[in-house]
């Protein structure tokens, strides 16, 4: 998004328009998608009204912040004044964490990393919103304490002491939770005999 296509798509320019859309449509829908507990369609809802009120509020976008963090600010008013009006949180809220860009595990250690999933969706959801949005734009919108406190309207120090809170909070609740066991491997290099397939 260089400064070019910014100031064009503030100018109305509907090619520059369209190009902030496409990048920033993802953002928006993940980052909805985590505060509104991994409902789908209420997350579509929210990223469709972001982007029209993105379109309608960026010729009044003066560069105070960056674009992405200015924009995430709205999707969090959004995000909010659904949660205020929604039903419940779905079974199953936080599903979508499985795309938060992690590397490719290997095969055998797709079921720890699956287990480390569960948990971290089970006590995330039960953070307090503030809590939780902290959280999100902080670690996995990988935002700085300056561009969350922008995109939260907070004080810097006010994100600090809520990311600290949020912590806390995570590492009793998944401190709390019974450890999994660990799974022996199988070495490649030793040979499958009848002998070892019956303990199998």
């Amino acid at each position: 998004m260089d400064e070019r296509t910014i100031q064009a798509a503030r100018a109305g320019d509907r090619t520059a328009l369209a190009s902030l859309l496409r990048e920033l449509q993802d953002p928006w829908y993940r980052f909805s998608l985590t505060l509104l507990g991994g409902d789908v369609d209420t997350a579509r809802e929210a990223t469709q009204e972001t982007g029209l009120r993105f379109l309608k509020a960026l010729p009044a976008f003066r560069g105070d912040s960056q674009l992405q963090t200015w924009s995430l600010g709205i999707a969090l008013n959004v995000a909010r004044e659904m949660r205020r009006k929604s039903r419940p949180l779905p079974d199953g809220a936080g599903d979508h964490m499985t795309a938060t860009r992690p590397a490719m595990p290997r095969p055998d250690d797709a079921a720890d990393i699956a287990e480390q999933r569960d948990a971290l969706r089970s006590v995330l959801v039960d953070l307090p919103d503030r809590q939780r949005e902290a959280i999100v734009l902080r670690f996995f919108e990988e935002m700085s304490v300056e561009d969350t406190a922008a995109a939260m309207g907070c004080a810097q120090g006010t994100v600090k002491a809520t990311v600290h809170q949020a912590l806390r909070s995570l590492k009793q609740r998944l401190s709390s939770m019974p450890l999994a066991r660990p799974r022996p491997r199988r070495r490649s290099a030793e040979p499958f005999s009848p002998a070892c397939s019956a303990s199998l």
